[in-house]
């Protein structure tokens, strides 16, 4: 089992179906603030959703395209990371994430989104990784920007969020670059 100690408060473990119920609940008691920016709350809409996406999570781990993990906190699940798509034909991780909004404003994901960009780094032999997140969505853009992450860009009407178009901003770390902070 794939568990990566961040510190004394976190670490990252991989997805598991066991993890179901947990996250399933989780997503549940935070639907309507995530909702706001995440795609596919519509259809989590039961336990066997959760079960679905985790299946397709570690398929994506065995074949070494991608690597969720539940965030724990003081060992308790308080959300997801990882890596939800890994490149290596161009040596590029693209970090997602989400967390439960109990947990939001305790430095959580700024630490996470650190850890994930080193082990893409030191572990993973990657050249770059990428954060994107919805132009409104201060939060989210702000853990990139508080890691050195340099903006790249936009994406005009890059997601689409239930009844509108949202662009995304695209943020990116270089090896090199990350070496240097």
């Amino acid at each position: 089992m794939f568990i990566h100690k961040i510190d004394d408060e976190l670490s990252l473990k991989l997805i598991e179906i066991n993890d179901r119920d947990n996250i399933f609940e989780l997503t549940e008691r935070s639907r309507e603030h995530l909702r706001q920016w995440l795609p596919w709350l519509d259809t989590t809409t039961k336990v066997e959703d959760t079960e679905s996406y985790i299946n397709m999570s570690l398929q994506g781990f065995i074949e070494g395209k991608s690597l969720q993990t539940v965030i724990l906190f003081h060992g308790q699940a308080v959300g997801v990371a990882g890596f939800n798509q890994i490149n290596r034909a161009n040596q590029t991780a693209y970090i997602g994430y989400w967390l439960a909004k109990d947990y939001q404003g305790n430095g959580i994901m700024t630490r996470v989104a650190k850890a994930l960009t080193d082990y893409a780094f030191t572990e993973l032999k990657l050249n770059k990784v990428e954060i994107r997140a919805a132009v409104e969505n201060t939060k989210s853009r702000a853990v990139p920007e508080r890691l050195g992450f340099v903006q790249e860009g936009t994406i005009r009407q890059a997601e689409w969020l239930y009844d509108h178009y949202v662009d995304t901003v695209v943020y990116g770390m270089l090896a090199t670059e990350w070496k240097k902070s």
